[in-house]
């Protein structure tokens, strides 16, 4: 998008994004990329965030760095945020991303599954929140950035465990940007409506899934990953310095 917006106050900002090899996780890496932030992300998919590390090191700037995780293993995640630090300086942007949203029925649940979807849609964003917070208060603050999603405000009834992981990343935002308000870290989250990512496209849009957009949203577009991507970026920019504890929700007029 030529008319973007740039952030100066990203430039050189570490900023630490979970699941940011594919949909809305890789936008989100090549926004901050392009805005001159020094970017460290991690996915399950090795092989495709490596692919995007180099990528992204043929437009310029700070050369991406990647590990890969699996965000269910607390200590996993513990250490490859300790290790950026390290490497590139006091994380100030951290981005929780990283979701699933099968489909499922009730009937399906089963306590495993439950376990498992609680980890990897709810569990981590908190981990992650927990593990930054040191390095932002020493930094003079930060902004955290959760993802929540419309489904929960909808009541989807087809991924009842994925609906209430989202609903409760709003109370855990609301609930961190109290507790941390006093070191400057502001606690935000990004509800987005349906988004038009590869893995949405070919699992679940059909004729009446483009009906049922042209008739609840506002506006009659389609919702794309940059556009959750440059919400995300003024979210951890200086522009947004006095906003916290705040749901963004970007669906082009869903709910």
């Amino acid at each position: 998008m030529e008319n973007a917006a740039r952030f100066p106050s990203l430039r050189d900002r570490v900023v630490f994004i979970t699941g940011g090899a594919s949909g809305i996780g890789r936008s989100i890496v090549e926004h901050f990329h392009d805005q001159g932030s020094k970017v460290a992300f991690v996915d399950i998919n090795d092989k495709a965030g490596r692919q995007l590390v180099d990528e992204l090191e043929g437009r310029g700037g700070h050369r991406p760095y990647f590990e890969a995780c699996d965000l269910r293993d607390v200590g996993q995640l513990e250490a490859v945020i300790a290790r950026v630090g390290e490497k590139l300086g006091p994380i100030r942007a951290l981005v929780n991303n990283a979701g699933n949203d099968d489909r499922h029925t009730l009937e399906q649940v089963s306590s495993d599954y439950f376990d498992d979807r609680i980890s990897v849609n709810l569990k981590h964003q908190l981990f992650a929140a927990k593990f930054v917070r040191p390095q932002m208060r020493d930094a003079g603050g930060g902004s955290i950035i959760n993802f929540s999603s419309i489904t929960w405000t909808v009541a989807d009834g087809d991924c009842v465990c994925y609906v209430t992981s989202k609903a409760a990343v709003v109370g855990l935002t609301r609930a961190l940007s109290t507790e941390l308000g006093g070191e400057n870290i502001r606690v935000n989250a990004i509800a987005p409506g349906w988004v038009m990512t590869e893995r949405q496209v070919s699992l679940w849009l059909d004729e009446k899934g483009e009906k049922q957009i042209d008739e609840r949203q506002a506006l009659k577009g389609r919702l794309h990953s940059p556009d959750i991507a440059r919400m995300a970026l003024w979210l951890a920019a200086d522009d947004s310095k006095m906003c916290s504890k705040q749901t963004f929700v970007v669906d082009a007029g869903w709910i």
